[in-house]
C-alpha cells in the first residue's frame, strides 16, 4: 500500500493534530497536517483565506494540499475537517488506513469553546457545528477504516485505540 501509514479525519477540534503526533511518535513515523501545509504555502491563516477569498477558494487550495500530501507522505497525515467534502479526495482515501476521530457537540464545546477563530462557526456555533456534522458524518464514516470515539478519552487513549483498531504495532 502506498501513501500515508495512517490518515486522520474528523471535525475541527477533535484532536487530529495531537493524536496524529502521538501516533507518529509511537509508529516511528513522520507527522504532517494539511492545514499546516496550507498556512505555510499561503503565508496566512485558514481563517484569513476564508475571509479574503471565501470557502470555495479555500476548498480548492485544500484539495491540492491534500492530494499532494497523500502522494508524498508515508507517515501519519491529518486532514482538515472539511477535506472529505471533495469527492476526488474521498476517492483517493479508498484503500488507505483512515481513522475517523468522532465526538459529540458537548465535547466539541469543551475542547474548542467553539470560538470565532473557526470561520465556519462564527454565528451560533453549537447549531452550526451540529449542522456541519449532520452534513459530514456520513462522509467521514464512508472513508473510515476505523471510527474512534474521542469523548472523555485522553489523546493517549485515542492513539492507542487507533493503533489497536488498525492492528498497527509501535516502533
Amino acid at each position: 500500500m502506498s501513501g500515508p501509514l495512517v490518515v486522520l479525519v474528523g471535525p475541527m477540534g477533535v484532536g487530529k493534530s495531537t493524536v496524529g503526533q502521538l501516533l507518529a511518535e509511537r509508529l516511528g513515523a513522520g507527522y504532517r497536517d494539511t492545514d499546516d501545509d496550507i498556512v505555510a504555502e499561503q503565508g496566512r491563516s485558514i481563517a484569513e483565506i476564508f475571509v479574503d477569498e471565501g470557502e470555495d477558494a479555500f476548498r480548492a487550495i485544500e484539495k491540492q494540499a491534500v492530494h499532494r500530501a497523500l502522494a508524498e507522505h508515508d507517515g501519519v497525515l491529518a486532514l482538515g475537517g472539511g477535506a472529505i467534502l471533495d469527492a476526488d479526495t474521498r476517492g483517493l482515501l479508498a484503500g488507505q488506513r483512515v481513522v475517523y476521530l468522532a465526538m459529540d457537540v458537548e465535547e466539541a464545546v469543551k475542547r474548542t469553546g467553539l470560538n470565532a477563530a473557526r470561520p465556519l462557526l462564527a454565528v451560533n456555533p453549537r447549531k452550526q457545528w451540529r449542522e456541519l456534522m449532520e452534513a459530514r458524518r456520513h462522509l467521514y464514516e464512508g472513508v473510515a477504516t476505523a471510527v474512534i470515539a474521542t469523548d472523555g478519552r485522553t489523546p493517549e487513549e485515542v492513539a492507542q485505540a487507533a493503533l489497536d483498531a488498525l492492528e498497527l504495532k509501535e516502533a
